[in-house]
């Protein structure tokens, strides 16, 4: 098995790792809005915090070499479903033609009280 690390992503805030590759799967942990360098919250709507997760897994993709078309699975939380709508718009921006399989569900509460956190598998290419 294989730990993806990278700067570009914010640091793991306890006892997990930024993702792991294993029997073909990069499983990547769950991003929120976070800043890799500063480690503080970015934005305020739905949108800005989505377009920093999506950044933040675009990130850890890169460090294992892989494209988001690569992604076969993802869980949404959402803090608040009403912005279903919203999310999706920044959402789709990570993708192109393929898209993944995904579960989107509402949250009580997600870390640092955040609006989004995105988690992935993708599939790693055997070339």
């Amino acid at each position: 098995m294989t730990i993806i690390q990278t700067s570009d992503a914010p640091k793991a805030i306890g006892p997990y790792v930024q993702g792991r590759i294993a029997n073909g799967f990069l499983f990547a942990s769950g991003q929120v809005p976070l800043d890799p360098q500063t480690g503080l919250v970015v934005g305020k709507t739905i949108e800005e915090q989505t377009t920093q997760v999506i950044k933040n897994i675009s990130a850890i993709l890169a460090e294992a070499n892989i494209s988001a078309d690569a992604i076969v699975k993802t869980t949404c939380f959402l803090k608040n479903m009403d912005d279903f709508v919203a999310f999706n718009g920044v959402y789709a921006t990570l993708f192109g033609e393929v898209l993944p399989a995904r579960s989107a569900v509402e949250v009580a509460r997600l870390p640092k009280d955040v609006l989004i956190e995105i988690e992935i598998i993708a599939a790693v290419s055997s070339k």
